[in-house]
């Protein structure tokens, strides 16, 4: 397995978290955290968040169980801000929005978006277009819930290119991208932003107007 380091701080690091590839132990073999801690040779490496194993981009790994835990909190309190690049087919009836609604399990593992709110999954997004037929998405979970960006994309119509949990047709992959993050380290506020590798669908550049989610006119949280 190939490590790419964003950022390696005393406490912590950022990483780019490959497609394919489980943040855990799976029965498909050894997950991206513990191979990294034998490439490194340090055991207290720690998740502070997750990635689904589809999804690619930046992962925030704690270097000790006092960065993980001070980390982990602002995750809890939804102080930490990150964005993700899609790819889907369709067209949303709206250009820009807010995804809302209490999520529940489906069938094969999958979950489904309800109009109920007792405790909504929450994404915003923004919507232009790729190519005939294809558009890229701009997306803003405020809340973090298991998959809820696939199904998020998947209750407007509009599955992520390549998800066939969730309707999409093969592909090489799923074209989605954790591209965005921001979170406090010993008073000074952290950004990184990680286009996608150029493979695919994703060889085409991020939209100019996606070059600085954190600008972004987004609806008030």
């Amino acid at each position: 397995m190939n490590f790419i380091f964003v950022h390696a701080n005393p406490d912590w690091y950022v990483m780019h978290k490959p497609q394919g590839c489980s943040v855990q132990d799976d029965r498909d073999g050894i997950g991206f955290l513990n191979a990294l801690k034998q490439f490194m040779q340090e055991p207290e490496l720690s998740l502070v968040h997750r990635l689904d194993k589809v999804t690619s981009g930046l992962l925030l790994i704690g270097r000790n169980k006092k960065t993980t835990s001070i980390l982990s909190q602002q995750f809890e309190h939804r102080t930490v801000r990150k964005f993700y690049l899609a790819l889907a087919a369709g067209k949303p009836s709206k250009k820009q929005g807010t995804i809302i609604g209490d999520m529940a399990k489906a069938r094969r593992g999958a979950w489904k978006l309800e109009r109920s709110v007792k405790n909504p999954a929450k994404t915003q997004f923004f919507s232009v277009s790729h190519s005939a037929g294809l558009r890229w998405y701009l997306l803003r979970p405020i809340t973090g819930k298991t998959h809820q960006l696939r199904v998020a994309l998947k209750s407007i119509g509009c599955p992520i290119l390549g998800d066939e949990l969730y309707g999409a047709k093969a592909q090489a992959r799923t074209y989605l991208h954790a591209y965005g993050l921001e979170f406090d380290w010993q008073g000074e506020r952290q950004r990184f932003l990680l286009p996608p590798s150029e493979e695919g669908e994703f060889r085409q550049s991020v939209p100019v107007e996606y070059g600085n989610p954190w600008e972004m006119h987004w609806p008030k949280s």
